[in-house]
């Protein structure tokens, strides 16, 4: 990978490092035949390499243009990277086709977990009498006031970011953006008006769409045929009485964990052996055999051969190895599948190259090939998710005003999937540290053991962490559970310092803490778990 480094560039960091060494030799000259001070010496060579100039990134060039950044999308990327090109000093406009927000927040990360959250509660109030709380009378879902409590949530934070837009002098064109030159916008209004718009800089942050898949017998089906893709389910009109949902990863489990838990019932289909598939195989094994005892009937290693049309909904031919069974159901409900909005921009018109799976960026600086566009998000088919393109925002953003060369580090990415019990990872699978070559060690610890599990009645699951033997590196963190969603950041920050195994076990962790369990885990991979059976 190229670093882009100009020969300015070079020559200033030439200068930069004889400068330091002629300082220090000075420093050093000027101690010969004193009494040595090591941390006298230490501190004087501080103070005078803090006051070398360093070479100062360059600020944007004098703009030609009215506006000196457009980002195109305002989701979780889009939004992120132009408040910060606002917080550096630059004109930004941020031209939206739809809601702000993205699919993040309207139809994505924030629903769905207002709705798993209402599922959530619902079902802890139904087994309260264990923790000792009677409850009288019927317990139940009023659908209409459970819809309407995500909407409020959605609307109140979408307000938000108009405010932050607001606060920041930014400027939200609707409409839908095409290319006339690397320079230049046509956006397009729902009215059909059409304004143009000129900038220095450009970032793509369009975010990508739910795609049908070809499935022999759902040609042409649409919601009102009883076949949802996660936006319909999002807003679903009711609580069907049966769902086959298609896919085992992050969208069709918390979908899934949704409506059977509302009262339908579930049948999930994962084609690879193991739920969540990109994730480590423990958690997948694990989490199916939670969600089954939910009530979820799933089917792993499996596939969907093809659907009939009923009376009622749907018949669905399910194959897995040389045996096939038929599901019948009223909604069929599509939980996989995405692409990247980039048709009808002209984007290859300006010199913007496409891959299979979107925008093409150059690095890790996240240009593309044509020098003054950007691509962030989803919209690149890196890692999809939200926080990974707000990170990629920010470093668009630097880049783009400051002329700078941030790169995005990838290490420490942490994933989340908030069924009931949450799963999160960071960092390598055991299966994937030994496919790059790793002598790989393990350890791990249950919740059930922990004071605080018991305590609150969350003794499912546990932490697993995969230690690099030769070095101790901390290479993945990986947990299934209640909170770990919240509690896998520590695993994060290891990765990101490089933390070893010796450096962990030397954390405190306070007790009683559901964080208890990254500490055994650590304890039983160094093998002398103290509370392990």
């Amino acid at each position: 990978m190229s670093d882009f480094k100009s020969d300015k560039d070079i020559l200033e960091e030439k200068e930069l490092s004889e400068n330091k060494q002629k300082t220090y030799d000075r420093t050093v000259t000027a101690y010969k035949g004193r009494p040595f001070d090591r941390n006298k010496l230490i501190v004087e060579l501080i103070d005078q390499i803090s006051d070398l100039p360093t070479p100062e990134e360059e600020p944007m060039t004098e703009p030609k243009f009215e506006t000196d950044v457009v980002v195109i999308g305002a989701g979780p990327g889009g939004y992120v990277s132009a408040i910060r090109a606002a917080q550096l000093g630059a004109k930004v406009v941020c031209v939206e086709k739809e809601y702000l927000g993205g699919t993040c927040l309207n139809w994505g990360c924030i629903p769905s977990k207002a709705m798993i959250a209402s599922v959530e509660r619902l079902h802890q109030i139904k087994h309260a009498e264990s923790m000792g709380i009677k409850v009288d009378g019927d317990v139940s879902i009023d659908f209409d006031a459970f819809m309407n409590r995500k909407n409020k949530i959605v609307t109140t934070l979408r307000g938000g970011i108009g405010m932050l837009f607001k606060k920041n002098g930014i400027r939200h064109l609707e409409g839908f953006a095409k290319f006339v030159d690397k320079n230049t916008l046509e956006v397009t209004n729902k009215d059909g008006a059409v304004e143009k718009i000129q900038a220095n800089k450009f970032i793509l942050a369009m975010g990508s769409s739910v795609i049908r898949l070809n499935i022999p017998g759902l040609e042409g089906a649409t919601a009102e045929d009883g076949v949802w893709t996660s936006d319909d389910a999002i807003h679903a009109p009711f609580v069907p009485e049966s769902m086959l949902v298609l896919g085992g990863g992050a969208v069709g489990c918390e979908l899934g964990y949704v409506f059977n838990g509302l009262g339908s019932k579930v049948t999930l289909l994962e084609m690879m052996p193991n739920l969540i598939p990109t994730s480590d195989s423990d958690l997948g094994k694990e989490l199916e055999k939670l969600l089954k005892r939910s009530g979820m009937n799933i089917h792993a290693a499996t596939s969907l051969e093809k659907c009939e049309k009923t009376a009622k909904g749907w018949k669905c031919t399910i194959k897995k190895g040389d045996q096939v069974e038929t599901v019948e159901v009223q909604v069929v409900l599509l939980g996989v599948g995405r692409k990247a909005n980039t048709d009808g921009m002209n984007l290859e018109g300006v010199g913007v190259k496409l891959h299979g799976k979107g925008v093409e960026v150059v690095d890790q600086t996240l240009r593309t090939h044509t020098d003054n566009i950007f691509a962030i998000g989803d919209c690149i088919g890196n890692i999809q998710l939200a926080h990974v393109a707000s990170c990629e925002g920010l470093v668009a953003a630097s880049n783009a005003v400051k002329n700078s060369r941030k790169e995005v580090n990838y290490k420490a990415v942490p994933s989340c999937i908030y069924t009931v019990p949450e799963v999160a990872s960071v960092g390598l699978s055991e299966q994937e540290a030994k496919d790059k070559g790793y002598d790989v060690k393990t350890g791990k610890f249950a919740f059930r053991a922990l004071g605080k599990a018991m305590a609150i009645a969350e003794p499912e699951g546990f932490v697993k962490v995969v230690i690099d033997n030769k070095y101790g590196e901390v290479l993945g963190v990986h947990m299934i559970g209640a909170h770990v969603t919240d509690m896998i950041q520590e695993g994060v920050v290891a990765l990101k310092h490089e933390a070893t195994l010796e450096s962990m076990l030397e954390c405190i962790h306070a007790h009683p803490t559901m964080c208890e369990a990254v500490l055994e885990a650590f304890e039983d991979a160094a093998g002398h778990a103290v509370h392990k059976m």
